[in-house]
């Protein structure tokens, strides 16, 4: 009985061309179609590893770390100045799923700067902002706003210690007069103390004391009352 051989087949041209023209672990330029480039490096056809990005409609600029295809890991974002088109940095610091998440540094198009946590994208955690009018706060964040236990220094020294939320002084805390030699410790409430005690502070050494003493409380119990708003304020919390 004769033998017959078996005919080898060869794949077809595009499959080996396919095979080729896939980016794995090398450093490759792609353009996208829009004009968009990317250098770096590559897994399963995906940006993976370090790797540069340009934006062509912005010129923005993203250089640092990828996990399949999207930005996660430690890298910086930069823009163009529109007048003397030179880049500057943006946010510098962690990413994970294409958004900032972790530490980093944002510098605002106005000058103004923030360094700290951030979650999805917006300032969650502790964190630091520096604000155009020279104040600064410094403690917790949820949401892009302050929430929680945080301190604000305004340009005249003059603070605020306590609660916030949604952005607003809110719950228990100390305003320092330090321009007046005052103290106010009470309740906030949305930005409004709404109940509280005023006492001398260092009131020799501030520079514009007024002119007049604290009049005498006529409450019995002053320290009780706070003690009761602060227990309402309490109640309504937990509505």
């Amino acid at each position: 009985m004769p033998v017959v051989k078996k005919r080898r087949t060869r794949e077809p041209l595009w499959h080996e061309r396919d095979s080729k023209a896939q980016k794995h672990g090398l450093r490759h330029t792609v353009y996208a179609v829009n004009g968009d480039r990317y250098t770096g490096e590559w897994q399963d056809n995906l940006k993976h590893g370090k790797g540069t990005q340009i934006w062509k409609s912005t010129g923005a600029i993203y250089s640092g770390d990828w996990k399949f295809g999207k930005r996660d890991g430690y890298g910086s974002y930069s823009i163009p100045d529109p007048v003397t088109k030179q880049y500057k940095k943006v946010y510098t610091g962690w990413w994970e799923n294409d958004q900032k998440c972790g530490y980093g540094l944002k510098i605002y198009p106005n000058g103004e700067r923030y360094e700290g946590e951030w979650s999805a994208g917006l300032r969650s955690g502790w964190g630091r902002m520096y604000y155009q009018d020279g104040s600064i706060y410094e403690g917790q964040w949820l949401l892009d706003k302050p929430s929680g236990q945080g301190m604000l220094r305004l340009p005249n020294e003059n603070r605020y210690e306590g609660g916030w939320k949604n952005g607003k002084k809110h719950g228990p805390g100390k305003f320092f007069y330090l321009d007046k030699g005052q103290l106010l410790e009470g309740i906030w409430a949305s930005n409004v103390p709404k109940c509280g005690i005023v006492t001398d502070f260092n009131k020799d050494e501030a520079p514009a004391p007024p002119q007049y003493p604290i009049p005498k409380i006529e409450l019995a119990d002053p320290d009780g009352v706070l003690s009761e708003a602060q227990a309402m304020f309490d109640d309504s919390q937990n509505e």
